[in-house]
């Protein structure tokens, strides 16, 4: 059995009570195997698929914000394969101190009130990017030129609601390992119908500027981890304590085992 295909559940096994966590699991990339993962699927997505960035000839999509972010991927339990990830970027360590990635794209569109991103303590921010799923899971009309599926029939009907398992269990892991990090805000740039899709969950997507060109008009936001965890809708809440336990577990045995854990998720 592969290793990096079939990980342990680890932590202790939770019972899986969400179809969410029957078709999918969320697992940090912890290692340099599962880090490959990640950086093999952003390359598909990113440079085959959506020619965002240049094809790469190891196959490998990477940045220099890689040094100082933390990967989250997506299993699919039936076939075993990582099919999807995002990742956590950290301001960069250091006196510098230097922006992160969308401070970069969107500076001067920014809104330089309160929740402008300079005023607040950078070791409680992230940025939530480079959010990919692969070809076979966003095969639908409209999705072939999105790295990531979602659409208004996720959501089904006021009779017969659903949710769209994939993107929100992507983003309800990034989530995890934010608090386990003590991250208490995460800036994204998102397509402009995100805000409204996941504001039906109870996740306040708040725009902090105005929308910019980057790939298509993307929309300076931010996510407040504490409130996200307050306000969290009663459909979403199941599929996030199974993520967080999967999140927490896993960060859990690297502790033990001295994998490629974040000094500051060692010390939460």
């Amino acid at each position: 059995m592969d290793p990096i295909k079939q990980p342990h559940t680890p932590g202790g096994k939770m019972p899986t009570t969400t179809a969410f966590g029957q078709h999918f699991e969320i697992v940090p990339a912890l290692n340099d195997a599962l880090q490959d993962e990640a950086f093999r699927i952003r390359h598909a997505v990113y440079c085959e698929d959506l020619h965002f960035e240049p094809v790469r000839p190891d196959g490998r999509e990477r940045d220099e914000y890689d040094s100082h972010a933390l990967h989250c991927l997506l299993r699919h339990r039936a076939s075993g394969e990582y099919i999807g990830v995002t990742r956590l970027v950290l301001p960069p360590p250091g006196p510098a101190d230097g922006p992160l990635p969308f401070e970069r794209t969107c500076g001067a569109a920014l809104y330089r009130g309160p929740l402008d991103p300079s005023r607040l303590p950078r070791e409680t921010i992230a940025e939530v990017s480079r959010l990919a799923v692969m070809r076979e899971f966003r095969r639908r009309r409209g999705e072939a030129q999105s790295p990531l599926p979602m659409s208004e029939d996720d959501f089904g009907s006021l009779q017969r609601p659903r949710c769209p398992f994939i993107p929100i269990g992507l983003y309800l892991g990034a989530i995890a390992i934010a608090r386990r990090m003590g991250i208490h805000t995460l800036f994204t740039l998102t397509e402009p119908r995100l805000a409204q899709h996941f504001a039906r969950f109870g996740v306040d997507v708040v725009q902090i500027g105005e929308g910019v060109e980057h790939r298509g008009i993307r929309i300076p936001s931010m996510i407040s981890v504490p409130d996200v965890l307050a306000h969290m809708s009663n459909m979403v809440r199941p599929i996030w304590e199974e993520v967080e336990h999967s999140v927490d577990g896993y960060l859990e045995e690297s502790r033990r085992v001295g994998d490629l854990l974040p000094t500051r998720c060692r010390q939460n």
